[in-house]
């Protein structure tokens, strides 16, 4: 096989197949964040803050589908960034999470890049092959969380 046909090869394990597309996914939208300093994670852990204002760390695990240590990790060196504001909860354990202002002002100046990605990826799959990816992927977290 020629490396064209091996990345083109259809794998026969539905887990696998989207591992490969996540991981082709994640690395288009890499691409396109990192001149702002962002990972794709990055902009969706600043996405999900933005979108609740408030959320605890496990709230957000769940949200995300993202197991603790990577979130944790990831969180690390957002705050170090000064993007993320944290305060202790009712225990020791939990911890709430809200965008700080230099997080939103990250927010903001990935946003525009990220919404023309959308757009070309949009206009590549077309429409309504967008919309029904996009649904499928909705579908499948719902019913699998």
């Amino acid at each position: 096989m020629t490396p064209t046909s091996i990345s083109n090869a259809t794998l026969p394990c539905m887990c696998a197949s989207f591992r490969r597309a996540s991981r082709a996914l994640t690395q288009v939208y890499d691409d396109t964040l990192r001149p702002l300093g962002l990972r794709v994670t990055q902009f969706t852990i600043l996405q999900a803050l933005a979108l609740t204002s408030e959320i605890s760390q496990g709230e957000l695990g769940h949200l995300l589908a993202m197991d603790s240590t990577t979130l944790t990790r990831t969180l690390r060196l957002m705050q170090a960034q000064g993007w993320i504001k944290e305060r202790p909860g009712q225990d020791r354990r939990e911890r709430w999470l809200r965008l700080s202002p230099d997080g939103q002002k990250q927010l903001e100046q990935a946003t525009g890049p990220w919404e023309a990605l959308q757009s070309r990826l949009r206009t590549r799959f077309g429409a309504t092959r967008w919309n029904e990816l996009f649904a499928a992927a909705t579908e499948m977290n719902h019913k699998l969380n």
